[in-house]
Formats: structure tokens, C-alpha cells, sequence
């Protein structure tokens, strides 16, 4: 394992800023996986710090193909992890709203250029990320439906689904996106929770890209002899199930659970009065996908997306 550098910027009243990243292997750049870019994401560094645990384990054991280099970043901004905020502390922008980069331009830009330089060159670009709404996720692999990335790929994750992601606009200064640019075939990774850890879906995360990697003969790794199927569906095909009133959000179902047309889903409770405002119930046969887990909600929020696909 090497330890290095990946980007440095000089800190005016205290340690410099670095985003440091973890070679195993030597050859050619064959796999770069990038964890936080948000100082919430919690769940996405205790990933990548598994992963580079085992890929420590991996390479003194001879367990790494010959050829091959694989480089992990588990933080792109430490600065924001460590106070807890989400978007970088000066000016509130996204890192990941920042790519490819601008080597003169405000402080995540230059963060964003300083990154992308280093990992633009990697065949295959793995992202542990989260969704823009606070919620829990049935754990999956999310790729563009325009690209480089390939469904087949995708597949080899093993990941209880594959979601094709509709591209929007905005992705375009994003990581994955420009990974795609620059030929990386990229995928982003959504397990469970964001800012909780998770153990389950983080260690299905890490068996998933020990899967992938051993598919793709990367590592040498043994992961059962049954192959698991993934569903491929489209982040347009879900069901969105929103709100009409705002108020204390109350879940009665779980992310993962199969629910009948008509089960009631959540409560919306009255904030001041304890009234029952609202119930929200399934519209059709479906599986929970993701979950809205913010105590509060706004009218008009989709707290529910669901998968017919059961």
C-alpha cells in the first residue's frame, strides 16, 4: 500500500488542506474508487475505509492481479467532514457540482481540477455518494443511461439492482459524468444511509466491488459459487409517492419492504397540535426503494419512491 497526496491546498489558519488517496498494485490504472465529496457522508468514508483494509489484506497476500493499480480516495473534503456540514464551509458550493475542475477558479473548483487530474485516466471509476434528499436507500448501483458506462458492467457488481439514471443538465459537472468524458466507464454506489453507518449494506457494498474486481480479474477473491441476478430499471419508471402537507413525517413501513395497493406508508403529523394531517399510502403492489427520513417534510415531497418491479 502507498499512501499519498492527491491534492493539497494551503490553509490560512490551520493544517492544509489534503486529499489523501491509497495505491494497491502497480501497472496500469485500472480502478479508482472515490468515497465522501460531502461533509455528511458518513456511511460512504466507512465504505471506502473497508476497502482499504481489505485491499491491504488483498495485496500482502499476492492477491492482486499483476498489472494492475487500484487507487482509493475515501474523502475528497476533510474540511467539511470534520465540522459536520454538508457543502464546503466558505461559500456553501458542491464540490461534486465542480468538474472537471478550474485550476484558477474558486477554492472547489481548483479541489474538483486538482482530483479529476489524478483519477481522469482510470478505466473504471467506482463513487460512493448520496442522494440530494436525506432517506434511506434499498442498497444499488447507479449508472447514466447516456455514456460510457455499460449495463453489462454494471452487472458484475451484483448489486441487488441496477438503476439507469435519466441524464439531467446539472450532471454535467459531475464526477461520474466527466469520468465518462475522459472514457472511465463510472458507477455510483448508493448503500443504505448516509449519515449513520450502516454495516450491513456497507459490507454487501464491499463484497459487491470484491465481486466486480474478481469478475473483471482484477483481484483474486472468492465470493460463493451462486451468482446473484441484478434488476434493471429506470429511475423514471418509480413511483413517487409525495406529500400534500407539511409537518412531522412519521414512517410506518421500512426501505426494502413489499407493501400491497392501499398500505398506509406515513403519517403527517400537525407540528404544534399533534393532529393527524395526512396518511400517504402505497398507490400501487410495489417494494419500498427509498425513504424520506427526516423527522420534518415540505408539501409537495416525494418521501417515497417505489419499484414495481417485485
Amino acid at each position: 500500500m502507498k499512501k499519498k497526496v492527491i491534492y493539497e491546498l494551503k490553509g490560512l489558519y490551520r493544517d492544509n488542506f489534503r486529499v489523501t488517496g491509497y495505491e494497491f498494485g502497480k501497472g496500469k490504472k485500472s480502478v479508482c474508487i472515490v468515497g465522501t465529496m460531502r461533509g455528511n457522508e458518513v456511511q460512504q468514508l466507512y465504505c471506502c475505509s473497508q476497502l482499504v483494509k481489505k485491499f491491504q489484506q488483498l495485496e500482502e497476500e499476492g492477491r492482486i492481479t499483476a498489472g494492475h493499480k487500484i487507487l482509493i480516495i475515501p474523502s475528497c473534503n476533510p474540511y467539511s467532514l470534520n465540522i459536520q456540514k454538508r457543502f464546503w464551509p466558505i461559500d456553501n458550493t458542491d464540490i461534486n457540482r465542480m468538474f472537471p475542475g478550474y485550476d484558477l477558479g474558486e477554492t472547489t473548483q481548483r479541489i474538483a481540477d486538482g482530483v479529476f487530474k489524478e483519477i481522469m485516466d482510470y478505466k473504471y471509476g467506482i463513487q460512493f455518494t448520496s442522494f440530494y434528499m436525506p432517506g434511506e436507500f434499498i442498497p444499488h448501483v447507479r449508472m447514466m443511461d447516456e455514456g460510457y458506462s455499460k449495463i453489462e458492467t454494471a452487472l458484475k457488481f451484483e448489486m441487488p439492482y441496477v438503476v439507469l439514471r435519466k441524464v439531467r443538465p446539472y450532471d454535467t459537472t459531475t464526477l461520474n459524468y466527466n469520468w465518462q468524458v475522459w472514457d472511465t466507464e463510472a458507477f455510483s454506489f448508493y448503500t443504505t444511509s448516509t449519515t449513520t453507518i450502516d454495516r450491513k449494506s456497507a459490507g454487501q457494498s464491499v463484497l459487491s466491488v470484491m465481486k466486480f474486481l474478481s469478475a473483471l480479474g482484477i483481484v483474486k477473491y472468492q465470493a460463493g459459487s451462486i451468482k446473484k441476478e441484478s434488476k434493471v430499471i429506470a429511475d423514471t419508471d418509480m413511483v413517487s409517492v409525495r406529500t400534500a402537507k407539511s409537518g412531522i413525517f412519521e414512517p410506518l413501513v421500512s426501505v426494502g419492504e413489499t407493501v400491497e395497493e392501499g398500505t398506509p406508508l406515513a403519517n403527517i403529523v400537525h407540528p404544534y397540535e399533534g393532529t393527524l394531517m395526512e396518511t400517504l399510502y402505497a398507490p400501487v403492489d410495489s417494494k419500498v426503494f427509498f425513504m424520506h427520513t427526516d423527522p420534518l417534510t415540505y408539501a409537495n415531497t416525494a418521501v417515497f419512491k417505489l419499484v414495481t418491479d417485485i
